[in-house]
């Protein structure tokens, strides 16, 4: 399993304190069939679709060596390298712990312009809060993202809430008014329980201007309904990754969605680079249905 430091399946993972979380060791993965893609090469700058923002949930795998990174590249330049490779990245450290200042101006000085960086947000609010009561926690998660947002670089605030979590449509709606006043930056829910999926919780999400994340995985799948008028996101999350037929299809119809909305597409990450490499796959059909 795969070190829980800005990535990896954080609600699986011993509820270290921030200054506890253990640091990334070199961990071998079980053998798999997947479907990786081959190593990549560099997509140029500003040469997939402007409004199209593609990656996985972390970077800090040695174990992606040498499918993805390259056997000579240091670990300090892993998220250097990622994003010559790729265009977002969904950051789940914060699921544990807000990141400090410093954290933040290497994350920023280590990508380009165009790079884009989502949140997953803390556990307080999610997991142990259950939405209810939390407005100063999301203010203070916000607030610790502001040079990301005032450097244009903010992506989406994934609000991913356990699959224990069943609809209440009331509590969603109280939350969401509770920010309003506050003009947050994009956000987004994963809902993990099916009793989410209606009509009254996508008119709670569009009334406020919140994203259905449309989450994928071997045993849940979220209907594709898109719910915020200038953004949507992705979670592409079964295990062994995707056929390039799959990858084909998905680049084909999240461009056509780009075209009217930023969208944004988090493949899977785990030990193995699959996820990875899907991604950059993913991102080379998109450049070339530029051309």
């Amino acid at each position: 399993m795969a070190a829980d430091v800005v990535g990896s399946k954080p609600t699986s993972r011993p509820n270290f304190p921030p200054s506890k979380i253990p640091h990334p060791g070199l961990i071998v993965p079980v053998p798999r069939k997947t479907n990786a893609s081959p190593a990549p090469d560099t997509v140029p700058p500003g040469s997939t679709p402007a409004r199209l923002f593609a990656g996985t949930s972390g970077w800090v795998y040695a174990t992606w060596k040498p499918g993805f990174y390259p056997a000579t590249v240091a670990a300090k330049k892993f998220l250097e390298f990622y994003a010559s490779q790729l265009t977002s990245v969904e950051v789940n450290y914060t699921f544990r712990a807000l990141p400090t200042a410093k954290m933040i101006e290497s994350w920023l000085a280590a990508t380009p312009e165009h790079f884009r960086f989502s949140f997953k947000a803390p556990q307080r609010i999610t997991h142990f809060k259950r939405l209810r009561e939390c407005a100063d926690d999301v203010a203070q998660f916000v607030e610790s993202l502001d040079a990301v947002r005032e450097a244009g670089r903010l992506g989406t605030l994934l609000f991913q809430l356990p699959p224990n979590f069943k609809a209440d449509n009331d509590r969603l709606a109280a939350f969401l008014a509770a920010l309003a006043p506050t003009t947050p930056p994009p956000i987004a829910f994963e809902f993990r329980h099916e009793s989410w999926f209606t009509d009254a919780t996508y008119e709670v999400l569009r009334e406020y201007g919140a994203a259905l994340c449309i989450a994928e995985s071997d045993g849940l799948a979220t209907p594709e309904v898109h719910t915020a008028a200038s953004f949507t996101c992705f979670r592409l999350r079964r295990d062994g990754g995707y056929s390039a037929a799959e990858i084909k299809g998905f680049a084909d119809r999240f461009a056509m969605l780009a075209e009217a909305r930023d969208v944004y597409v988090y493949f899977k990450h785990e030990d193995e680079p699959t996820g990875a490499l899907n991604a950059v796959a993913f991102l080379k059909r998109a450049v070339g249905l530029q051309r």
